[in-house]
Formats: structure tokens, C-alpha cells, sequence
């Protein structure tokens, strides 16, 4: 068992002056926190491997291929692999539970 407390993982994540934190990488899937702060531009390109984002605080929208909504704490996305998304319009401090699988890279 790996057990990781998103406070401690955030810390980690601003002290290595990063978006992305990848803290966890298994055989079948990886997961990482993501930080965008209000008003940030979310740049990253699609991915070739599946998505889970499970939003753990914030507030913004997201666009994943034509589609668009709101997330906020508790909003769970899937993204397809090669599909375009953006988080964008973020009023609050966006923190962001990701999960790939396979795992990224």
C-alpha cells in the first residue's frame, strides 16, 4: 500500500516550481498533481494515454474536444487519449488529482 496526502504532495509540487507533480508510477497507470492558479493559462497538449482528472479544489471549466462544463472540488473528467482539453476560465485556484493509463510517456 502507498498512501499520499494531497497538502504534503502540493508542498512538493511548489517547492519543485511545477504545474505537474508526478508522485505515484505503476506498471498500468501513473498519477500526478496539477496546480493552475485563477486566471492561469492551461498550455499542455493532448496526451497519449487516457485521463482522469478528479478536480480536489478550485474552480474553473473545461474543454475536451467540442465539449465544455464547469468542474469544481468533487468534479470528476474523462479525457480519451489524443483528444484536445484545456482547463481555462479558472476563478479559483485549481488543484487536480490526475491519473494516466497507461502510465504517461
Amino acid at each position: 500500500m502507498k498512501v499520499f496526502r494531497m497538502d504534503e504532495l502540493d508542498a512538493e509540487r511548489a517547492a519543485n516550481e511545477g504545474a505537474y507533480l508526478q508522485f505515484l508510477r505503476e506498471r498500468n497507470m501513473s498519477a500526478g498533481l496539477y496546480a493552475l492558479g485563477a486566471g492561469e493559462l492551461d498550455t499542455q497538449n493532448p496526451h497519449r494515454e487516457d485521463e482522469l482528472y478528479v478536480i480536489v479544489s478550485g474552480r474553473g471549466a473545461i474543454t475536451v474536444g467540442e465539449e465544455t462544463t464547469t468542474v469544481g472540488r468533487g468534479s470528476v473528467v474523462y479525457v480519451p487519449a489524443g483528444v484536445p482539453h484545456r482547463f481555462h476560465h479558472i476563478s479559483e485556484d485549481l488543484r487536480v488529482l490526475v491519473v494516466f493509463a497507461p502510465p504517461e510517456g
